[in-house]
C-alpha cells in the first residue's frame, strides 16, 4: 500500500507501486495473485501498458503468473472499470509518496492533463 495508508486512487493507478497493486488485487478479490505479481514487479505503469498487449504477450501474462482465463478476464475488467473512473473524474488527484510536497499542484495538472491522453487510449481500445 501507498505510504500514506490510503487505498491506491484509481486515477493515479499508473503510478502505483507493486505494494498498491497488491491491495487493489485484494479488493477485487483476486488477492491470490498478490504474492506472484509482486515478486514479478508488477506495478501501476505495467497495469497501464497491459492494454496495448499482444496476443502472445497476454497469453506469456497468462502463464507467467499461473493465471486462470477467468481471472485475467476480472483483471481487464477492473482495469478497463478503473480508466473509466478516471475518465469521468470520479478520483481525487494525489500526489505520488516519492514526491516532494512542493510538486503537488504541478503533480495535480500533470495528472488532468494525462487524464486527457488517456481518453485517446480508451477509444483505441474500444
Amino acid at each position: 500500500m501507498s505510504r500514506d495508508h490510503h487505498p491506491p486512487e484509481p486515477l493515479d493507478f499508473f503510478i502505483w507501486t507493486v505494494e498498491d497493486v497488491g491491495s487493489w488485487l485484494e479488493e477485487i478479490n483476486l488477492g491470490s495473485y498478490r504474492l506472484i505479481f509482486k515478486e514479478n514487479g508488477v506495478n501501476g505503469e505495467y497495469l497501464e501498458s497491459m492494454s496495448v498487449f499482444t496476443t502472445e504477450q497476454i497469453l506469456h501474462f497468462i502463464r507467467r503468473h499461473h493465471m486462470k482465463w477467468g481471472d485475467f478476464i476480472t483483471l481487464c475488467k477492473e482495469l478497463r472499470r478503473i480508466k473509466v473512473a478516471c475518465l469521468k473524474g470520479e478520483q481525487r488527484v494525489r500526489r505520488p509518496w516519492w514526491a516532494p510536497s512542493c510538486l503537488s499542484v504541478v503533480f495535480v495538472k500533470a495528472a488532468k492533463r494525462n487524464r486527457q491522453s488517456r481518453v485517446v487510449s480508451l477509444k483505441l481500445e474500444s
